[in-house]
């Protein structure tokens, strides 16, 4: 693609997954509105968050993604923010005391509103309707004014996300994610578990570490590190109009940022070489991933990554593999074989969410926690096979006592799912759950290690 690029020029491409506004003046009045909101991230978050992909691209660092499938208007509340936030911190600890190696965080959280469907419609007792695209597009009731597509909710969207990624930073930076602080990060359903009782012992050897180190005169005081933390955001860029109003030239590069998110990815349903999503994320200078699914070939691979990374730069681009768990161990091992072989700078991550959706016996959609686990040890085996860097894992969860996936340590059987089944698109898992598979992800890490150190000790 050797086309100029500008921020609109994906609207001459095929975009899919797009909903149908049969207002065009009142789209165009909202994206004119958003275009002179202030950014909700900056240029700069997004170049350090780069630096510390290219880390986990080289194999120096472990990301961890995670947050909700879809977020909503109605359960917008500051309590569930910080539930999936301390969540998030404690799956970090857990994996960076494990991998003895930093964790880039990357919350699914301040935009993850639009959701990709398998139709454009959905039919209920004969009647046919929009299908519920997220609510930055219509709503989940199933009535026709409701799943219309409505433009003024992306700037209901804008603010959401703008109070969110507030509270966020707050956390992240003003004593909240205090190291010294890692007991009171258990939530009451999860400190009740078998996994809140592993937690807790792990709590208590980094609480024996600090104060080891602060013999030494390291503190929170002498080291911000130990206080505060770096937490950025990410959602798909699907709604092609929202991420366009939101892309800004930097005043300090030139270049051109999606100021929606720190972090931005193109699906596997919208992956197309010639598509408009790829046109648009290619001209962004933030970092960006890309969803790899079974269908995934290694020539369509390669030729996305060129379109999307030409300059081959570490943390530009990362590869989030969502293939299923019967599919895992098959598909993955041939593309980790032909990026290397073709020296292309890349972070690869394990989604082991996307691939594993089932309908329940009693009609629910779910994931299989025993399927999620399966993927995530396939992910392992193949980079260990490969000789290449297992770079991270991207879940959908929440802080909230959910009963959405199937297993676990809590055992949650299919009509189980019924008790506390929140989402409004796809299954998540809960934070027992999600704390559950930090621990055994964590294994992983430490066998890794212990076989690294073997090699280089033979």
């Amino acid at each position: 693609m050797n086309e100029r690029w500008t921020p609109d020029s994906w609207k001459a491409r095929q975009a899919d997954q797009q909903p149908i506004y049969e207002d065009a003046a009142a789209l165009a009045r909202v994206e004119q509105t958003l275009s002179v909101y202030p950014p909700l991230v900056f240029a700069g978050e997004a170049r350090r968050l780069k630096a510390q992909l290219a880390r986990v691209a080289n194999g120096q660092a472990f990301l961890m993604q995670g947050g909700d499938c879809a977020e909503s208007f109605a359960e917008f509340h500051p309590n569930a923010i910080r539930d999936t936030f301390r969540v998030l911190l404690q799956m970090a600890v857990t994996l960076t005391f494990a991998g003895q190696m930093p964790v880039v965080k990357i919350a699914r959280m301040a935009g993850q509103f639009a959701k990709p469907r398998s139709s454009p419609v959905e039919v209920q007792d004969g009647v046919e309707l929009p299908v519920y695209r997220g609510d930055i597009v219509n709503g989940l009731e199933f009535e026709p004014a409701s799943r219309r597509p409505d433009p003024e909710r992306m700037v209901r969207a804008y603010n959401q996300a703008a109070a969110t990624l507030n509270l966020l930073r707050a956390f992240a930076q003003g004593g909240y994610a205090d190291l010294q602080q890692v007991h009171r990060w258990t939530l009451g359903f999860v400190e009740k578990s078998a996994q809140g009782k592993r937690y807790e012992a792990l709590a208590g050897q980094i609480d024996s570490a600090l104060a080891f180190m602060a013999a030494c005169g390291i503190t929170g005081e002498t080291t911000p590190q130990i206080r505060e933390t770096d937490v950025f955001t990410s959602h798909e860029a699907l709604l092609l109009p929202y991420e366009q109003a939101l892309t800004r030239v930097d005043s300090t590069t030139g270049d051109w940022y999606d100021v929606a998110a720190h972090f931005v990815w193109i699906g596997d349903r919208t992956r197309k070489i010639d598509g408009a999503h790829v046109e648009f994320c290619r001209g962004i200078k933030n970092p960006i991933g890309l969803k790899c699914g079974p269908s995934m070939s290694g020539d369509e691979l390669i030729r996305l990554i060129d379109v999307l990374n030409p300059a081959n730069e570490p943390g530009r681009l990362t590869l989030i593999a969502r293939m299923g768990a019967d599919k895992a161990t098959e598909k993955l091992a041939p593309l980790l074989r032909r990026v290397r072989a073709e020296g292309r700078s890349v972070a690869w991550v394990s989604d082991p969410m996307h691939g594993n959706t089932i309908k329940s016996s009693t009609g629910y959609k779910t994931r299989p926690f025993e399927r999620i686990l399966s993927e995530v040890r396939s992910f392992f085996a193949a980079h260990a096979a490969e000789g290449t860097h297992p770079g991270g894992v991207h879940f959908e969860m929440t802080g909230q006592d959910v009963t959405e996936c199937t297993g676990g340590a809590q055992a949650i059987d299919d009509k189980g799912l019924s008790l506390r089944y929140h989402t409004h698109c796809d299954p998540r898992l809960n934070g027992a759950q999600a704390l559950e598979l930090a621990f055994l992800i964590a294994e992983e890490l430490q066998n890794r290690r212990a076989n690294q150190a073997a090699t280089e000790a033979a």
